[in-house]
């Protein structure tokens, strides 16, 4: 008799698993993420595939899913950054929707540089996508990306990517690879978490030791 209650239970909990994933899984949808023209000048034979970098695919990025009625919530926010005399554009143009290959970037001089986003209020974050440049070919190094409701990060700090291995910023060493700059940009995973500014390092490029921000895409539902 115990065994057949038990033998019960297992399978009722079975079937209010498979309810709840089933009822997750209908709130979700492929992120609508608007990609920029593709720009890419093929794989340079001189930069190095070491064990830190992404092998380049000519494979579309699969779908992302995200909870229905996600949007770009940085579109328009407030920038700054540790550069406060940019070589090239202005902070505006990290959120202003353009992520096409042109002239209209953001670049800051070279050394460890940042840019950061005052989303004005803390949101469940769905994912981050950042265009550097992808006009040549080129790895960015040291990309961090962090998030806090401190606009000075000295507390509360999520780190939602790092991929400085050798840790250059003094943030630990990271586990996520580098990677080729391309039209899809680097679309990173936020698993919800509550933020309202967003921090993302960069640390120049294979291609030069300047700092460029095309777009920064920050997705959540209110």
């Amino acid at each position: 008799m115990k065994q057949k209650v038990r033998m019960l239970s297992l399978a009722a909990l079975i079937a209010a698993l498979s309810f709840t994933v089933n009822a997750y899984a209908a709130d979700l949808e492929a992120l609508p993420l608007v990609l920029p023209k593709p720009s890419e000048q093929g794989t340079p034979s001189d930069i190095e595939l070491s064990e830190y970098v992404e092998k380049p695919s000519d494979k579309p990025r699969p779908a992302f899913m995200a909870p229905k009625g996600v949007k770009n919530v940085a579109l328009g926010k407030t920038v700054t950054s540790s550069d406060k005399s940019p070589l090239a554009g202005t902070f505006d143009l990290v959120v202003d929707g353009n992520k096409e290959a042109t002239d209209e970037f953001l670049e800051l001089h070279r050394r460890p540089q940042w840019v950061q986003i005052d989303l004005e209020k803390s949101f469940p974050l769905t994912a981050i996508v950042v265009w550097h440049s992808f006009a040549t070919p080129q790895v960015y190094r040291d990309v961090v990306v962090l998030g806090s409701d401190d606009p000075e990060f000295e507390k509360d700090v999520t780190i939602f990517y790092n991929n400085d291995y050798d840790d250059t910023l003094g943030f630990g060493a990271g586990k996520d690879l580098e990677y080729f700059e391309t039209h899809e940009g680097r679309l990173i995973d936020c698993k919800g978490k509550k933020v309202r500014h967003i921090r993302l390092y960069s640390n120049g490029s294979t291609f030069g030791r300047l700092n460029r921000y095309t777009e920064v895409e920050v997705w959540a539902k209110e």
